[in-house]
């Protein structure tokens, strides 16, 4: 009922840039707030960057003052600006939020299916 799909990760040089997006599709009645995590290999997947429905945001400390989280409510879509990219940034970054698809349905947790950040020394 309801599609995710994730696009932008690639390959980078250090100091460089790049931007994800994450687009919800389908029976959407509500999205909550929305977040970024990663995972690198051989770590736990972690939060770094949230946005709430109103636009309040927080993040890690890894990350703050490079990445930019935004969303677009009309498109249900999240994005992630990352600048001055580390190689230590390289990881598999997912979206995450949850979503009511209708008023009186339980909310579900809904993952993208992964995108690929590697950035080099």
């Amino acid at each position: 009922q309801v599609q995710v799909v994730e696009s932008g990760g690639g390959f980078v040089q250090a100091g460089g840039s790049l931007r994800l997006s994450c687009a919800f599709s389908g029976s959407i009645f509500k999205i909550n707030a929305m977040g970024w995590y990663r995972q690198a290999p051989g770590k736990q997947r972690g939060l770094i960057a949230r946005i709430t429905s109103s636009g309040s945001t927080n993040y890690a400390d890894s990350v703050k003052g490079r990445f930019t989280i935004s969303r677009d409510n009309a498109k249900n879509t999240v994005y992630l600006q990352m600048n001055s990219l580390k190689p230590e940034d390289t990881a598999v970054y997912y979206c995450n939020t949850e979503i009511w698809t209708c008023s009186w349905c339980t909310r579900g947790d809904y993952w993208g299916q992964g995108t690929q950040v590697t950035v080099s020394s």
